[in-house]
């Protein structure tokens, strides 16, 4: 499943992303640099063409064709600050999938979509409106996966997240296309290895 297949991230940058409670003293937003570097190397051994990588507050910014060198460039162009609007960003990756796939230029076995988040998004109803009508396009299950991951212990992201991965077919999605991952749920893993999990899962 991995070849063949697009992998895009969005990696959140609102301010509390600067907080320093990461082993080793670093900060959320360090430890998902070097996490997005050690998937960014993963991801060419199977698509040399790179990743597609979001950063995301109030507005967001896309890179494509993110290769292991690209990565730091994409961290220093970006530092943490502002807001938690999932929904644009999220709506913006769908939307880009959705008209790849439309005009034929989609990866055969689709596309995995790994979402870095440590706080609640603004607009929690949206995130659930938009996973719920993606999936409703789908033909099969495992075309669109989305994978939340949290960093940090906001609890009220905690809940959110749980509820997307539990509650989505209830509230009416076609297939459950969602996985989240919390902290307890990481136990020993770094984030890096998470990361990869999600791309393996």
């Amino acid at each position: 499943m991995l070849q063949d297949r697009d992998y895009t991230l969005i990696i959140d940058k609102s301010g509390s992303m600067s907080i320093t409670d990461q082993p080793g003293g670093k900060t959320r937003w360090n430890v998902v640099q070097e996490s997005t570097l050690a998937l960014a190397r993963k991801c060419e051994e199977f698509d040399p063409d790179g990743i597609t990588v979001y950063v995301f507050s109030g507005r967001f910014k896309r890179y494509d064709n993110v290769t292991a060198d690209k990565v730091t460039q994409v961290f220093q162009e970006n530092e943490p600050m502002g807001r938690t609007d999932l929904a644009g960003v999220l709506q913006d990756a769908l939307d880009n999938y959705f008209q790849r796939k439309a005009a034929g230029q989609a990866k055969p076995n689709g596309e995995t979509i790994i979402v870095i988040t440590d706080g609640e998004p603004d607009d929690r109803k949206a995130v659930m409106r938009l996973i719920i009508d993606a999936s409703r396009q789908l033909e099969r299950d495992e075309e669109l996966a989305i994978s939340l991951i949290q960093v940090g212990r906001d609890n009220l992201a905690t809940q959110f997240l749980k509820a997307l991965d539990d509650q989505l077919k209830d509230a009416g999605a076609k297939f459950d296309i969602v996985d989240t991952l919390t902290v307890d749920d990481m136990e020993d893993l770094t984030l890096a290895e998470v990361l990869l999990n999600a791309i393996n899962d």
